[in-house]
């Protein structure tokens, strides 16, 4: 072994070792919760307390109650870098041409497809309209609905996906009614104040201390924890619109590149 290769290999032990021993003197967990996490944690779901988040799953009530102009910030950022990637893509729809159906594997890949694609495209809607009751959520719901248009894009090519009507403009559309959904949910309680003539806020979800409006923790005996059901389904229809959007985009990317380089 050369000098220099284990000049690197103790450099890189003693790294390691150093890292491990700042973690194990900065990082020991405390036993003792700060106040904040006190208060997530009493005030997420509890029946019994007036000001209440009323989801089970804490990591929703954070990311959409506790936190949500964060994440519509987040969301929109998502949105705005695909809209550019369109733009700069917006040749490419000029001139593709959908291809013969035949293309893509083996006609028993394509039948197992066909039977899977539907099981990922339910497992992904309950992975996000039960985001507020389990993990999960809008985003990893729709990401995971978003699996089924790519399997069909690897499976029967993206000129199938295109002729099957799953174009980028119907995404587009879809992903744009999400998040007006959104908007609209993070609205609806200060709209019901403005209504009823109280004082609320933009992202309320139930009642505040400062203010009473709050949305309907519950629909007949389901429990849909306020606007945070409607926020996960908004938030998984334009996730997977966008994701699927991007496969597309991507995909057509590469095969014009490769069919300009065959040409040439």
């Amino acid at each position: 072994m050369k000098p220099s290769e284990v000049i690197t290999i103790v450099s890189l032990v003693l790294s390691i070792a150093l890292l491990l021993t700042l973690a194990y003197v900065y990082l020991v967990p405390s036993t003792s919760v700060r106040d904040l996490a006190v208060f997530y944690l009493y005030t997420t779901y509890n029946p019994v307390e007036k000001y209440t988040a009323y989801s089970p799953e804490g990591v929703t009530a954070i990311v959409w109650d506790y936190r949500g102009l964060d994440t519509l910030f987040e969301t929109a950022v998502f949105y705005l870098a695909l809209i550019a990637g369109l733009a700069l893509a917006r040749r490419l729809f000029a001139e593709t041409t959908v291809s013969s159906a035949r293309a893509g594997l083996s006609t028993i890949v394509k039948t197992v497809t066909r039977l899977t694609a539907p099981m990922i495209i339910a497992v992904g809607a309950s992975i996000g309209l039960h985001g507020h009751l389990t993990p999960g959520g809008g985003f990893q719901g729709g990401s995971t609905i978003a699996v089924a248009p790519l399997l069909i894009i690897v499976i029967f090519s993206v000129y199938y996906l295109l002729a099957s009507g799953l174009t980028t403009n119907k995404m587009l559309a879809l992903r744009s009614m999400g998040l007006a959904g959104i908007g609209l949910t993070a609205i609806s309680a200060l709209l019901v104040g403005l209504l009823k003539g109280e004082h609320a806020y933009v992202f309320q979800n139930m009642p505040k201390p400062d203010s009473l409006v709050g949305l309907p923790s519950h629909i007949g005996e389901f429990l849909i924890s306020g606007t945070l059901w409607f926020f996960n389904l908004f938030e998984a229809m334009a996730v997977a619109a966008g994701f699927t959007m991007a496969f597309i985009v991507l995909l057509l990317v590469k095969e014009v590149s490769g069919n300009e380089r065959r040409d040439h």
